[in-house]
């Protein structure tokens, strides 16, 4: 029964360091997107064909 207290704390201990490691690269501007913005106004939108609604009846 010990064992599993043991590895129940292991575990948090583990989350916890990958939650630290998560914020920190976050405010760090790890996953910032500096790429993007600059190319995008090199593609066009795709044209949007509105449905036929003239029917004949």
């Amino acid at each position: 029964m010990s064992i599993i207290f043991l590895l129940i704390f292991f575990s948090m201990i583990l989350a916890i360091a990958f939650l630290i490691a998560f914020i920190w690269s976050v405010k760090d501007g790890q996953f910032d997107d500096d790429y993007t913005p600059s190319v995008r106004i090199l593609f066009e939108d795709e044209k949007v064909t509105k449905p036929n609604t003239n029917e004949d009846l």
